[in-house]
């Protein structure tokens, strides 16, 4: 769904039932640098869509560290984790190195900045997180269509337990 926001710039709001744009960007996975598309997920995974402000935050650290932990439990219900952060690769590779290794991919939305960020409307336009995620979970069907989506506050680690619940329900 398309908006305009107060000073007239329209604003892309994605909800459960859309299709997800594809994106292609540079990924770091176990700690090599990579691309993932989103589309070579197509009729193989269900795919988690992390998007998350900065690297270096407790909270970012929090999540991620949390869904490598759970990764197994992922797996089982055929979800691929897959982080997003106007961070660039080479940030994401240092930060990775110091709490990770993490098994799914980060994907670095620098350049453009934060394009894929404001495909799926969650690019903060003005404010002190300008430039940066707002931090969301998309959850992405393999037929590619949106079937959850949940926006957390920038210090709120999302509740993986909550989403694999919501999951089973909705029968993914």
């Amino acid at each position: 769904m398309e908006t305009i926001d107060s000073r007239g710039v329209k604003r892309v709001s994605l909800e459960m039932g859309d299709v997800a744009p594809d994106f292609d960007l540079p990924a770091l996975i176990a700690g090599v640098k990579k691309r993932f598309r989103l589309s070579d997920e197509r009729g193989k995974n269900n795919v988690l869509l992390a998007f998350y402000p900065f690297n270096w935050e407790p909270a970012s650290e929090q999540q991620f560290t949390q869904y490598q932990a759970e990764r197994e439990s992922l797996q089982r219900l055929n979800i691929e984790t897959v982080g997003i952060c106007v961070d660039s690769i080479m940030n994401t590779t240092v930060w990775e190195r110091e709490i990770g290794p993490f098994d799914f991919p980060l994907c670095s939305d620098f350049w453009p900045h934060g394009a894929v960020a404001e495909k799926y409307g969650v690019l903060q336009p003005a404010g002190p997180l300008a430039g940066a995620a707002t931090r969301t979970n998309f959850l992405v069907d393999m037929n590619g269509v949106i079937v959850l989506r949940k926006l957390y506050g920038r210090e709120e680690v999302p509740d993986l337990k909550q989403t694999l619940e919501s999951l089973r329900r909705i029968g993914q």
